[in-house]
């Protein structure tokens, strides 16, 4: 999936393209308002638009009216004004989320998550019951996960969440928020740890079983990934 970067600062347009493709995403950048519905019309699966509102040419509300038209691509809108009637204008506009400036390019990575999980409205039946990751298998509706010479491995079930989502998505990078967020289906909360101990387990039944194949990726300072 792209994901469409605007903002006539090209330095914070770079920022997040690299936050963007540690994610996981193929980022679009666009410094202008007439050439993010450019690219709209010419790249394809663009999935979501990160969007300044102040920019020369077409500022972002114009950007929003145009795409709103004919499109409901999730939109986060990103501005210097912090007014809470530019907050309003935007997300009137069709905006689905606001970010004002200065940011954490984290936080926005998190609105991002958040809005394509939305937009998605995934749902575990919707996943193939049976894929593969490396030398195992995996089967979603027995919870099973089994090695290429018939081994069974035994998890719980949080552990077997974790593999299936990784596996499911094959070199998307998941950070333990949303690792966190998806599999205990609740909102983060200090959730680190919890994921770290957890794939600590996980990741040693899967190494005894498979004469130490290290399948489950760490992308340090990013999250984890099991790779296609």
């Amino acid at each position: 999936m792209k994901i469409l970067v605007v903002d006539d600062d090209q330095e914070i347009a770079q920022l997040l393209e690299i936050y963007i493709k540690n994610e996981g995403y193929e980022p679009v950048a666009a410094y202008n308002g007439e050439e993010a519905l450019s690219k709209l019309n010419t790249e394809n699966d663009i999935g979501l638009v990160i969007l300044d509102i102040m920019m020369p040419v077409m500022n972002g509300i114009d950007v929003i009216n145009a795409i709103r038209k004919d499109s409901q691509i999730p939109i986060i809108v990103l501005s210097a004004k912090t007014e809470d009637i530019d907050k309003i204008r935007g997300l009137s506009a069709g905006a689905d989320d606001y970010v004002a400036k200065p940011f954490n390019p984290l936080e926005v990575m998190a609105r991002v998550h958040s809005l394509l999980r939305r937009s998605k409205n995934e749902v575990t039946n919707d996943q193939p019951e049976i894929i593969t990751a490396d030398s195992l298998t995996i089967n979603r509706d027995s919870h099973e996960v089994t090695t290429e010479d018939h081994k069974q491995i035994q998890l719980t079930a949080i552990e077997f969440g974790i593999l299936y989502l990784l596996a499911s998505h094959p070199n998307r990078v998941f950070s333990a928020d949303e690792i966190f967020e998806r599999v205990w289906k609740q909102e983060s909360v200090i959730s680190a740890k919890t994921v770290m101990v957890h794939m600590s387990h996980l990741r040693d039944k899967i190494e005894n079983a498979t004469d130490g194949k290290d399948i489950i990726k760490t992308v340090w300072g990013v999250g984890y990934k099991v790779e296609g």
